[in-house]
């Protein structure tokens, strides 16, 4: 018998100014970062709690906390890898993922497909098992007055 497990992930961050923006686990010409313990890949981090979550694993904080010294700036796509390695252990693979961001910028279209290739590649997947969209607020809230942005993830397993 075939089993199915669902889970979502969520995560925001607001731009700081000095620090690099990295989406999907590639570095964009942006003029501010993200604010956060690690680079503060949003898409990644949403990703990482969807995986998790459908695993029925804890939360991306429990494995890596931001009160860890020697996760300062790391790399959220080796953070998604490494939590992919818990999921897999119990015996999951990924039937798809669909991240979506938040915000109204950057534009992500010239980027998407670079960003598929990282995040499928953490998971051990080819690119066409995970979505990687972009919407904006209008103008609404934080993300819409340019404050951060933020990202939500489905990710759907199977065993």
């Amino acid at each position: 018998m075939i089993e199915y497990r669902v889970g979502s992930g969520f995560d925001a961050h607001a731009f700081a100014d000095g620090v690099p923006l990295v989406l999907g686990g590639v570095r964009i010409d942006h003029p501010r970062g993200l604010a956060g313990h690690s680079d503060g890949d949003v898409l990644a981090h949403a990703l990482t709690d969807a995986v998790l979550g459908a695993a029925g694993l804890e939360d991306i904080g429990a494995y890596f906390s931001s009160d860890d010294p020697t996760l300062a700036g790391a790399d959220s796509v080796d953070l998604l890898s490494r939590a992919w390695e818990r999921v897999a252990a119990g015996g999951w693979s990924l039937a798809n993922a669909d991240v979506v961001l938040i915000g109204e910028e950057p534009r992500l279209a010239p980027h998407r497909d670079a960003m598929r290739a990282r995040l499928a590649g953490a998971l051990g997947v080819g690119p066409e098992l995970v979505a990687v969209r972009a919407t904006t607020t209008d103008g609404l809230g934080f993300t819409g007055r340019r404050e951060g942005l933020a990202a939500q993830a489905v990710a759907l397993l199977r065993r």
